[in-house]
């Protein structure tokens, strides 16, 4: 004990005593160490005037710089000054037809400053009005850092952004992962109850067809060019799935995936907004009110079977569409099998989230003004929209035509959940018909028709990587 009566002062001394001699003795040890008398030799030989240079000590091979010019320095790195200076030179998508290779466009620095505030929008959309938050959030910061001036959180080879980019989004990882987490969300009962419904998500993907007609007349348009593959990452946003269009995006047109992918996330949260319009024009009040009986008891083995007679056929008839729709049941099989809830819970919970993440932010990193600042970002904005409503209108019409051969009638509301953007699409046409019907419950029915647009869209992603993806 250093002092028995605990006296402050007295213990304060006798530490202060240790840490002096601790110092004492490491001077001491440094100042004779061989290193040290060889470097004072080595000093003593130079001439005086190298000693009085005013130098500091290894900084030889530095450059000198004066005062003016370190203040310059730092005016040059700011900011402010790159919004109004910078000029880069960057690839865009259009194609040059003499070379084959991508041409280039000049960037310049009120570009970056207006992504930036595209950015900032995306994450007001996102945060305030509640547009799929989980996605817009990333996606916009993500925007943000690509174009903040000298930081290079884009840049090859180690860039922050790049590097999640390279490692997850540019290829099908993170989408797949993603298609995972969607199969362990997802209730595949009211599809198993009423089968027939499938035909009202397959009735969507006329959109995503439908829309690749009307691309390739806007190649006569001034400025617009798209080849087939980029009319099918494009015409791929009317199934209003988010994964599957970064999934086909980045095999067939990946300087295109930051719009798309934009687009998609962007009308998946306006569905609320876009599909009740055309709904209340496509059908009559007679047909809102229909009422449907509730679907009968699925068991849990037909629930389990499901995702292994699915998987089955789309590895035999579609394998191209295989890993979205194979990881998708995957998923539903950890869900339904009842013996694996860790990874179910996983897939459902963190590892979506993470993934969801990290995908998102690779997305804002490919909004670069090269790539969002031309006539062909506009048309692709106004395609997918295009692509989107005639989608949610032949689900529709569709389940208007199965009502002529149906006993049993279906309220063609439900037809509009055929897109992919689960379960809001389900909730808009459970919406709309209680407006017109308080008792009116369609959530469960619209469900089938829902879950069966994910398949659909896999299914026309793979038929288009299958056709032009050689």
């Amino acid at each position: 004990m250093l002092n028995d009566k605990k006296d402050p002062v007295y213990i304060t001394k006798v530490c202060m005593l240790i840490v002096l001699g601790a110092l004492v003795a490491s001077l001491a040890g440094t100042a004779f160490s061989p290193r040290a008398q060889a470097q004072t030799a080595a000093s003593e030989d130079l001439p005086s005037w190298r000693n009085l240079d005013g130098k500091i000590p290894n900084s030889e091979n530095l450059p000198r710089i004066s005062l003016g010019g370190f203040i310059k320095k730092i005016v040059e790195t700011t900011g402010i000054y790159a919004f109004i200076n910078d000029q880069l030179d960057r690839e865009t998508t259009v194609i040059d037809d003499a070379t084959g290779a991508y041409k280039t466009t000049r960037v310049v620095g009120w570009q970056e400053l207006l992504m930036i505030a595209v950015g900032f929008l995306i994450v007001y959309l996102g945060a305030v009005k509640n547009f799929e938050p989980l996605l817009l959030i990333p996606i916009g910061f993500g925007t943000i850092f690509v174009n903040i001036p000298f930081a290079g959180m884009g840049d090859a080879p180690h860039g922050f952004l790049h590097i999640i980019y390279e490692g997850g989004v540019g290829n099908e990882f993170f989408p797949l992962i993603i298609f995972i987490g969607i199969g362990a969300m997802t209730d595949f009962g009211p599809l198993i109850a009423n089968p027939k419904t499938a035909l009202l998500g397959a009735a969507a993907q006329f959109g995503v067809f439908g829309t690749m007609f009307f691309i390739s007349v806007a190649n006569f348009l001034p400025g617009v060019a798209f080849n087939l593959k980029e009319a099918c990452a494009v015409s791929i946003i009317g199934g209003a799935d988010g994964p599957t269009t970064i999934y086909i995006a980045a095999k067939l047109a990946p300087h295109l995936l930051a719009t798309v992918a934009v687009a998609a996330y962007s009308y998946m949260a306006l569905v609320p907004i876009i599909q009740p319009p055309i709904m209340k024009l496509l059908t009559t009040k007679e047909e809102r009110l229909i009422r449907m009986k509730q679907l009968r008891p699925v068991s849990q083995k037909e629930k389990t079977i499901f995702p292994i007679v699915v998987f089955v056929l789309a590895l035999c008839l579609i394998p191209a569409a295989a890993p979205l729709i194979g990881c998708m049941m995957f998923g539903n099989f950890l869900r339904e099998c009842k013996v694996v809830d860790r990874l179910s819970d996983t897939s459902q919970n963190a590892l979506m989230n993470i993934v969801s993440m990290f995908l998102s932010l690779g997305v804002g990193s490919q909004m670069t003004p090269e790539k969002f600042l031309n006539p062909s970002s506009l048309i692709i904005v106004v395609m997918g929209l295009l692509a989107f409503s005639i989608a949610t209108g032949t689900g529709i019409l569709v389940a208007k035509c199965m009502n002529l051969f149906l006993k049993e009638k279906i309220n063609p509301l439900i037809g509009s959940a055929g897109v992919s953007a689960v379960p809001m699409a389900a909730r808009v046409s459970n919406k709309v018909g209680l407006e017109y019907d308080p008792g009116n419950f369609l959530l469960m029915h619209a469900m089938g028709p829902n879950v069966a647009g994910v398949i659909g869209t896999a299914i026309a992603a793979g038929v288009m990587i299958a056709v032009y993806g050689g």
